[in-house]
């Protein structure tokens, strides 16, 4: 087998471990009905498809195809290395904020009945260690995938959404949350410990 198929398999390996690992937590977060969903609109659904299409389109077209095939470049055993680890890392804290989330997690913007801030586990340490997961699964795929384009599609297409869609969803959980969620905010970053 060669590197750059390996590298393309361990890709995909991850994605699909991804959304496996979150069907459990969302048939169990659909059970809780929803109280507020006036930040679920348009907007959001195509902040989340461009994200998809970054994360998942663009590069299963690549992998798939090898297309475009003008934007690849070497690859090395290192890169490899660092994108499967990278992409342990980021299936590990995805896996653990949907853990400690439980029933108050989904995919859009929305407050659930009787929803609870939850500021222990990794949410002690940042604001949304689920994001978090997702820009190490979108530098897992730049560099398991040797092509500008693909490699990079991940990093462009959920920063899209995040830059987009944090404000606003910090602005909800103030609504809901008040001083509470201040005081949380005064004490944590919202993606990288001590740093953002």
């Amino acid at each position: 087998m060669s590197l750059l198929l390996f590298a393309k398999i361990a890709w995909a390996v991850g994605v699909v471990t991804w959304f496996v690992m979150r069907l459990p937590f969302q048939r169990k977060a659909r059970r809780k009905a929803v109280a507020d969903a006036r930040h679920r609109n348009a907007r959001d659904m195509t902040l989340l498809s461009i994200s998809t299409l970054g994360l998942g389109i663009i590069p299963a077209i690549y992998a798939l195809t090898g297309w475009p095939a003008g934007a690849s470049y070497p690859l090395s055993a290192l890169q490899v290395i660092a994108g499967v680890a990278v992409f342990a890392a980021a299936l590990w804290l995805f896996w653990r904020t949907h853990r400690d989330l439980g029933q108050n997690w989904s995919v859009t913007l929305e407050i659930k009945d009787a929803h609870k801030l939850i500021t222990n586990g990794v949410y002690a340490k940042v604001r949304h260690p689920m994001y978090s997961a997702f820009f190490l699964w979108a530098l897992a795929q730049a560099l398991l995938l040797p092509n500008v384009v693909a490699g990079l599609a991940g990093l462009v297409g959920f920063g899209t959404l995040f830059f987009f869609r944090v404000g606003r969803e910090e602005a909800m959980m103030r609504e809901a949350f008040g001083a509470e969620y201040d005081a949380y905010m005064a004490r944590t970053k919202r993606i990288i410990p001590g740093l953002y």
